[in-house]
Formats: structure tokens, sequence, C-alpha cells
């Protein structure tokens, strides 16, 4: 397994002061522009991260419980009723304190009794500090952050996530990965000896993975095939992940409808039916899933039907193209929003697994026509989403060639890595 740091793009070294003077009644007088007054910058020190320096200070850390109130919070802490009232005033058009997230953490500052400062972490990434005596004041702490361009190989040998997690890769990559290619690997069917090999970026701060940032080439080979995947924003706001050949990595229909445990029935023209025991056709595939699973749209298309159909139960009907039709049957109950006439999108919630109609229990009965003919859904060939656009083709070609010389070129130091290993 392969897994470096190539080079870091850039760092972000941010530690952004900006203070905050009250625009609403509340201060300690009773007078807001005498807090606006009292909001100044020199009380804040620049030299530390904090804006203050934390040495001298006794300090109390906790977490923001349910329910909890900024000024509630205040007195909790010490501050009495109207000191804590006019802090929440003075800071409230620079940062919004009923956006306290229950489980963040604060500290709290003290010399002697006194309340002197309130940290509160609003994320991984920041921080916002409180003066809480007057002059009221607030500035936000930006952590430094390092984005990293980053290189992983990964071979299969137990599962995708036990294996690249052991290796010490990101889940969050693992995440990336599954979007990009959910419409050509199926996840639960990887092999051992499939590989992942994947150029990317990710967000560090404090040592620690923020994000993901962008996924930019990536080769998946399975049963000796290789599966690449270029990352090219053409620049309209639609899809930005291709194979080499300029299709898009996006297919016009999903895999399935939903999250499903296991395929129950599948597609014949002789099946004996589980209720009547007569045997006859069953043109679709049920999936076995808990009531209420959401059931998605595989593709874009309009609502020709939504109603109970006798034996199917609660169905939901859809036309993607002049091609295509797909029936989703045995729903327990259809989603809110949903009407006939109505334009839906490729996974867009359309209805909950249920057991509806003639059924022996919870599944979805999904049904496909092609061209007026039942097809079955687990061999359908999915047809391609819109390909790079021509006036874009050129670069788009240029890119690929640029991934692909990235790709020659690590390579080729990986492997004079392992040769001087063995010196």
């Amino acid at each position: 397994m392969i897994f470096k740091t190539i080079f870091p793009l850039f760092v972000a070294v941010l530690a952004s002061v900006l203070p905050s003077c009250g625009g609403r009644d509340g201060s300690r007088s009773g007078d807001a522009d005498t807090v606006a007054e009292e909001c100044v910058t020199d009380t804040l020190d620049t030299g530390y991260a904090l804006g203050f320096d934390p040495e001298g200070y006794s300090v109390r850390e906790d977490v923001v419980r349910r329910g909890e109130f900024f000024a509630d919070l205040l007195m909790k802490l010490g501050m009495g009723a109207q000191d804590a009232y006019s802090l929440s005033m003075s800071c409230d058009s620079v940062f919004d304190v009923r956006t306290l997230r229950v489980g963040n953490t604060y500290r709290a500052y003290y010399t002697a009794d006194t309340l002197e400062y309130l940290v509160y972490d609003k994320d991984r990434l920041g921080s916002v500090v409180f003066r809480c005596r007057p002059p009221y004041s607030l500035h936000r702490v930006e952590r430094p952050v390092t984005v990293e361009r980053r290189y992983a190989d990964v071979t299969i040998e137990h599962s995708l996530w036990e294996d690249m997690v052991s290796e010490g890769v990101s889940p969050l990559l693992i995440l990336s990965l599954s979007d990009i290619y959910a419409w050509t690997v199926d996840f639960f069917g990887l092999q051992k000896g499939d590989r992942f090999r994947v150029f990317y970026d990710q967000k560090m701060c404090d040592g620690e993975i923020i994000s993901v940032d962008t996924v930019r080439y990536a080769v998946f080979t399975h049963a000796g095939e290789d599966f690449p995947m270029v990352m090219f924003n053409q620049g309209d706001g639609g899809n930005i992940y291709w194979n080499e050949k300029g299709e898009s990595m996006r297919k016009a229909f999903l895999k399935a409808p939903l999250s499903y445990s296991r395929i129950s029935s599948g597609f014949s023209y002789a099946r004996r039916h589980p209720i009547t025991r007569r045997v006859q056709p069953h043109t679709g595939v049920d999936y076995a899933a808990p009531k209420g699973t959401p059931v998605m749209s595989i593709g874009d298309g309009t609502v020709t039907s939504m109603k109970y159909e006798g034996a199917g139960g609660n169905v939901v009907r859809i036309k993607h193209n002049s091609v295509y039709k797909t029936a989703y049957l045995h729903l327990s109950k259809f989603a809110s929003e949903l009407k006939p006439g109505k334009r839906v999108r490729q996974g867009e919630v359309i209805g909950y697994v249920g057991s509806t109609g003639r059924s022996t229990g919870p599944h979805l009965d999904f049904r496909v026509w092609k061209n007026g003919s039942p097809v079955n859904p687990l061999k359908m060939d999915s047809p391609p989403a819109e390909p790079v656009r021509d006036d874009m083709r050129s670069a788009f070609e240029t890119s690929v060639a640029m991934c692909r010389s990235m790709a020659d070129t690590l390579k080729a130091r990986e492997i004079a890595e392992e040769v001087f290993d063995l010196l």
C-alpha cells in the first residue's frame, strides 16, 4: 500500500480580529450608543492566538447543553442577569448567539471569581472569543488550515473500508469515492484484489483531517479492468467527474432505488407467486427492506401516476424519457410533495417501503420498461449522462494528459523508493 503526501498546496494561517460594537438596546447603562463606544479594539492583544494571554486564569471547560441559551450560559458561568443580557445584545450584530450548537465546547477564563473571557468553539476551524466585562468585545479566531495533495494506492484484502482505514486513509475519501463511482461500482460487490489509486486534496487543521476537498484523479481496477476517473469542471455548475473518454461518471439511472438489505425475488417470466401459488411472470425485482425505508426515483422524470392499484398496492409510475418508464409498488405511503405531473430528480424520495396490496411483507417491487417492454433492472445497461461539451473537449484532453503524467511520475517515484529501501 502506498500512501504519500505529495506536497502542501498552501497554508492559510488566519487569526482575524473582528471587534463587535453593539447595535441594540440592552447595554449596562441602558444606552446602546454607550455600549458601542465601549467596544474598543485595544483590549485585544493580537500577539496571542486568543487575543489575550491565557496564563494566570483559572479555566472551566464544558459543552453547550440542550435548551441552553447564550444569556443562560453566561449566568451559569457567574455573570449577573443584566450584564449577560448586555453582552448578548452588544455582540448580536456580529455573532448570532442563537447559533450555539449543542455539544460544542466552550472555555470560561476567570480571575478570582470574575468571568473575564468566554471562548466558544463554533467548529473545528475556529472559535469566538467574548470579553465578558466592559468594554465588551468579540473577535473570531480562525485556526491554521493546510491543503495537501495526497496519493493513496490500496488493494482490497478484506473490505474497502477496513483496508483503507487500517492504512491510515481517511474515511472521508471512501465516502467521496462511493459518491463518484456510485453509477459504476457496486461497493457491496468488491472483490479481493480490486484496487484503488487516488489523487486528492485534503484540508488539515491541528493535525486533523477536516475534509477531502477534491478527488482529482482515480483508477479503480476490478477483475483486471481499469475504470479511470478525471475531475474536470466545465464551469456550468453541472457534472465534474468523467471517464477518460469524456463520458460522465453519472449515469441516467441509479443502480437501485433504495438502500436494501437483500433481493428477495428476481426478474422471471415463470415465478410461483408466494400468495396465490400460481406460476406467473414477475417482471420486476423485489427488494426486501424495513417498512418506511425511503424509495428514490432512479432517474430524472415525470410522475405519470400515483395511486392504489389493487394487487400492486400504492404505486408510483414515472416516465423518464421516450424510452424508459419505471414503477415502484407496495409503498406504505407516497412522498408528501409528490403529485401526478411533478418533475422529479434522480435520487429524489418518492415514497416509502411498505406491504400494501398483495404482499407477504415489507418490500419494494421495482419495475422497468424499455420501449414498452419489461426489462430486468439488475441487467439494465444505464445510458450515460451528457458527455463533455464539444467546446470543452480540447481542455478536457489536456487535463486527462496532465493526470496521466502525474500518475506516471508518482509511479516512477514509488518504484525508486522501493528500490532505495532494498539497498
